[in-house]
């Protein structure tokens, strides 16, 4: 099975206020100096965006764990060429987010464009975060992209999770979607499914796909024969 564990976030006793420390420190290493514009504002907009009442997965929880997952890949030597880059990315990646709308990653990207170098964050480094949260349309980085390929990596490891979080996962989802009919909802999501498991890996760090391809694969083949069955 999978070794999902990662560092305990929550030992302040306040998840939210550990998140709020995390953006900062990220913030401040991204930019490169202590100078700027006060980080706390910039993370308290984005857990606001996180925390609508629309969301389902893609909560809180949700972002908590894709920092949680870049923090594991790190740890394995998996290098990203700028980890703090990637993890703006992971705030940005899903900050815009309507269950019926199929924008949403452009949207987030346009967000990040705009709140970035306001925050002090360089030209070209938020361009990199814009680009990461685009990738997230596909998660299918390049062989020479290991910024991308841990983004990506991270934000599907929830895959490759135990059979009951995975169970939660895809209930947490179902609800996202609730205003889609049983019947297009199985359809669909079966669709996405067989798509998935057609692609030749999920995984795309050392680390990915030595420990989440498997276990992704089997969740994933046991969604569809529930779906299907």
């Amino acid at each position: 099975m999978a070794n999902l564990d990662a560092p305990d976030t929550a030992s302040t006793g306040d998840p939210l206020a550990a998140l709020r420390a995390r953006w900062v420190r990220t913030l401040r290493a991204s930019r490169g100096t202590d100078d700027g514009p006060d980080p706390a504002p910039y993370a308290d907009n984005l857990i606001s965006r996180w925390s609508e009442p629309q969301r389902r997965y893609h909560t809180v929880d949700h972002l908590t764990a894709v920092l949680d997952h870049i923090d594991v890949l790190e740890a394995h030597e998996t290098y990203a060429d700028d980890v703090d880059l990637v993890r703006l990315a992971a705030w940005f990646h899903d900050a815009v987010y309507l269950p019926d709308r199929s924008e949403n990653e452009e949207r987030s990207a346009r967000l990040a464009e705009r709140a970035l170098p306001e925050a002090g964050v360089s030209a070209a480094g938020t361009a990199e975060v814009a680009r990461l949260v685009r990738l997230t349309v596909t998660h299918a980085p390049a062989d020479d992209d290991p910024n991308g390929q841990v983004l990506c990596d991270a934000d599907l490891a929830i895959l490759a999770s135990s059979p009951d979080s995975y169970a939660a996962y895809t209930a947490a989802v179902r609800e996202e979607y609730a205003f889609v009919p049983p019947e297009a909802f199985r359809e669909g999501r079966a669709a996405i499914l067989r798509q998935l498991l057609d692609l030749p890996r999920l995984f795309h760090t050392p680390y990915g796909t030595r420990e989440w391809e498997g276990p992704a694969r089997r969740n994933l083949e046991s969604e569809l024969g529930l779906l299907t069955g």
